[in-house]
C-alpha cells in the first residue's frame, strides 16, 4: 500500500535499456519486468521505479536530484560497477554517518554508493 504524499515511484532516462538492465543486473543484482521496448521496471530495490528509453542523462552538475543507493561492502561495489563499464566521477569520501562514492553508468547518469 502506498503511504500518502510519499516519493512513490521513479523514471529514470536511459539511452539504452537492454544494456542499463545489463548494467544494474550485475553490478546490483536487480531485476526487471519489460513493458515494451523501452520501459522496464526494477523490482525490490527499496522504491519502486523503471528505466525509459531517452537520449537524456542526469548529473549532479545539471542540477539533478541524486539517487543513492546503500552497500554492505562500499569497496566490492565500487569494483563491480568499474567492471560493468560504470565510471567513478567522485572518489569514496566520508560523511556525518558512513563514506560514498559517485558514479556514472553506461548512460553517463549519476548515482551514489554509501555504506556505514
Amino acid at each position: 500500500m502506498a503511504q500518502h504524499n510519499s516519493i512513490n515511484y521513479l523514471e529514470i532516462p536511459v539511452k539504452d535499456v537492454l544494456a542499463t538492465k545489463a548494467f544494474f543486473k550485475q553490478v546490483f543484482g536487480w531485476d526487471f519486468q519489460d513493458y515494451g521496448p523501452d520501459y522496464t521496471c526494477f523490482l525490490n530495490v527499496g522504491i519502486d521505479g523503471g528505466f525509459y528509453q531517452s537520449p537524456l542523462s542526469f548529473t549532479l552538475a545539471n542540477g539533478c536530484p541524486l539517487i543513492v543507493l546503500y552497500s554492505q561492502d562500499l569497496e566490492a561495489t565500487q569494483a563491480a560497477v568499474i567492471d560493468a563499464g560504470g565510471l567513478i566521477s567522485r572518489d569514496t569520501f566520508r560523511f556525518p554517518g558512513g563514506r560514498r562514492f559517485h558514479f556514472t553508468d553506461i548512460n553517463g547518469n549519476e548515482y551514489a554508493v554509501w555504506s556505514q
